[in-house]
């Protein structure tokens, strides 16, 4: 999105679709399937994704052709204050004249069922799930005991 960020003003009924304050808002928390709906999921938890982040909504939003902007906002129902859960998208749905901006996304729903279907196919996602975790490695043959194997019960000698 090469465009510099449309001007910020206060709400109003008379408001173009193309303002900003006009355009619908995404949360990470929306697409969240370890979110309940009271935690504020909007979609069915088949639907959704796992721990989702607004970077990620955004790199599938930049190349599915809708203008978009990024602001840092918490979501009133977040319990975490962390910058991890902070963040929201907001995307333009419609134009000035009030027909749809992209005839693929006709409602908000929608535009978050695509990118809930498209964060998976994301590379960081790929990688986090190819890479198994490496599993800890026990030191010794039965002692199971604290402190790398050796006899139980002997302490240190003062």
């Amino acid at each position: 999105m090469a465009a510099s960020p449309p001007v910020r003003m206060n709400w109003h009924p008379n408001m173009k679709h193309t303002e900003v304050e006009r355009w619908i808002c995404i949360y990470p928390a929306y697409i969240n399937s370890k979110k309940t709906r009271q935690e504020g999921r909007r979609l069915p938890k088949e639907n959704c994704v796992e721990n989702p982040t607004y970077v990620e909504i955004r790199d599938v939003l930049s190349v599915s052709n809708v203008q978009f902007v990024v602001e840092n906002k918490q979501y009133c129902r977040e319990k975490s204050r962390e910058l991890q859960f902070r963040g929201r998208v907001r995307v333009q749905l419609r134009n000035a004249d009030g027909t749809l901006c992209n005839s693929e996304f006709s409602t908000r729903e929608s535009i978050m069922r695509h990118v809930a279907g498209k964060i998976p196919q994301l590379k960081t996602r790929q990688n986090k799930t190819n890479d198994p975790q490496p599993q800890p490695q026990s030191s010794g043959a039965g002692a199971g005991g604290g402190g790398g194997g050796g006899k139980k019960g002997k302490g240190k000698r003062r």
